[in-house]
C-alpha cells in the first residue's frame, strides 16, 4: 500500500500521526546563558497546535568547550538549561506533538562562543565563505585548531552527555547534527579533513566519527529513546558542495550509519526531489513527477541506510511533499520556510487549502524578532 502524507508512521519507538515535521532552524533567541525562553515555549508549541506531528529543535550546543556556534543559541549542558527545555517539551506534548532536540557542534563554523574564542576542526583549514551577519557574525571565519585525540573524545562525550540530559528533560529523541558544514560534517568532507590518522583519508575513515557518536549516544540512552542523524552535501558556507565519489560515497556513508544503532536518517538538500548528483547517476525505479530520473539523496539514504528517512528541502509545495512520500523516497518530510509561513501547514493541506508563501523579509532581516535559518 502506498504511504500517504497524512498516514500514521512508526520510527523507532515513536508513532507519528502524520508524516509532516518542522525542520531544525537556528533562531538565536535563548538567554545569554543558553536557556530556552518563554518566546521559545510559544514558538514550538504553535507548530504542534498547527498539526505537525514532529518538531525538531534548533541546533543546541552539547558542551562547554568548542560546540557553541552563535551567541544566544540554546544549550543542554547543565540542569538550568535542561529545566528550561523541559518547559518547551511539556508545551509541545500538551498540544499533542512530539519533539526531538538537535545536538549541534559548530566546530570551525562557530561565530559566537561564550566559553572560548578558539574554534575546533578536524584540520587547521580556514572555512570557505564569510560569517552570517544575521547571527552576529562579521568577516571571514578564523582558522580552527586541529583536533587532538583528546579533543575528539571530548566531542563524542559532549554528544553523549547532552543526549542523556535530553532524555531526562522529556524529549522524544535526539538528532545528531552531522550536516550543513558543522563539525561532524567537517570530518566527513574531503577538503576540510586533511587528517592522516584513522579519522582522515578515505570516506570510510571520514565517516568514522559520525558512526562513533551515533553508537555511543545509542548506548548511553538505551533502545527506548529515538536517535537519528542529519546528513547533507551542501553547507551553510558552501551551498553547492557534492560528494566527490557520488553514489559510492552515499553507499559508504549511509551504509555505515545504517548499522550504527540509529532510528532514522534526516537528509537535507536545497530541493529534496532533485537528483543528488547533477549527472543523474543512479536511476529511480519509478519516474518521479518532479525529478529527472536520478536518485535523490533521500532515496540513496533509504537504499543504503535501510532506515526510516526524513527528507527536507523546499517541500512546502504540497504536491512535492506528497510525491516524495508516495514514491517511497522518504517516510517523513520536514518544513523550514514552509513552517515559518504556515504554523498550521498540515491542517491547511489536509483540508485542501493552499499554504501561504514564505516572505524572507519577515524572518531574515537583522531587526526581526525571530530569525530562523534552515541549518
Amino acid at each position: 500500500m502506498t504511504p500517504k502524507l497524512f498516514d500514521e508512521v512508526k520510527v523507532g519507538n515513536l508513532t507519528f500521526n502524520n508524516r509532516v515535521g518542522v525542520a531544525p532552524m537556528t533562531r538565536t533567541s535563548a538567554t545569554d546563558e543558553g536557556s530556552a525562553t518563554d518566546q521559545m515555549v510559544r514558538y514550538y508549541a504553535k507548530f504542534a497546535r498547527g498539526g505537525y506531528s514532529l518538531i525538531i529543535t534548533e541546533g543546541t550546543y552539547p558542551d562547554d568547550k568548542y560546540s557553541q556556534g552563535y551567541y544566544n543559541q540554546p544549550g543542554i549542558i547543565n540542569d538550568e538549561q535542561m529545566s528550561a527545555w523541559k518547559r518547551v517539551v511539556d508545551s509541545v506534548h500538551q498540544e499533542g506533538g512530539k519533539i526531538i532536540v538537535q545536538l549541534m557542534h559548530a566546530g570551525a563554523l562557530s561565530q559566537g562562543n561564550r566559553f572560548t574564542n578558539d574554534t575546533l576542526a578536524p584540520s587547521a583549514v580556514q572555512p570557505k565563505g564569510e560569517q552570517m551577519a544575521f547571527y552576529g557574525g562579521d568577516g571571514p571565519f578564523s582558522v580552527p585548531k586541529e583536533a587532538t585525540k583528546e579533543d575528539i573524545t571530548e566531542v563524542v562525550q559532549g554528544f553523549v552527555q547532552a543526549a542523556k540530559r535530553a532524555k531526562e528533560a522529556g524529549f522524544d529523541g535526539v538528532e545528531i547534527h552531522g550536516a550543513n558544514g558543522y563539525i561532524l560534517d567537517q570530518f566527513l568532507t574531503d577538503y576540510t579533513n586533511k587528517r592522516t590518522d584513522e579519522y582522515g583519508g578515505s570516506t570510510e575513515n571520514r565517516v568514522r566519527l559520525l558512526v562513533e557518536v551515533s553508537k555511543q549516544v545509542r548506548e548511553a540512552v538505551g533502545n527506548d529513546f529515538a536517535v537519528g542523524i542529519r546528513i547533507s552535501q551542501g553547507k551553510v558556507n558552501d551551498y553547492y558542495h557534492k560528494w566527490a565519489d557520488k553514489e559510492k560515497d552515499a553507499e559508504i556513508i549511509f551504509g555505515q550509519l545504517g548499522s550504527a544503532g540509529l532510528d532514522f536518517i534526516h537528509v537535507t538538500e536545497f530541493e529534496a526531489w532533485q537528483p543528488a548528483f547533477p549527472d543523474g547517476e543512479g536511476t529511480h525505479a519509478t519516474d518521479s513527477a518532479f525529478g529527472n530520473g536520478g536518485l535523490t539523496l533521500a532515496a540513496l539514504a533509504k537504499k543504503y541506510g535501510k532506515l526510516p528517512v526524513i527528507a527536507n528541502g523546499s517541500l512546502h509545495d504540497p504536491e512535492r511533499a506528497k510525491e516524495i512520500v508516495e514514491n517511497g523516497d522518504a517516510d517523513i518530510i520536514t518544513l523550514g520556510r514552509g513552517a515559518l509561513a504556515n504554523e498550521d501547514w498540515p491542517k491547511k493541506v489536509e483540508n485542501g487549502e493552499q499554504p501561504e508563501e514564505f516572505v524572507p523579509e519577515n524572518f531574515l532581516s537583522p531587526d526581526a524578532t525571530i530569525k530562523d535559518h534552515e541549518a
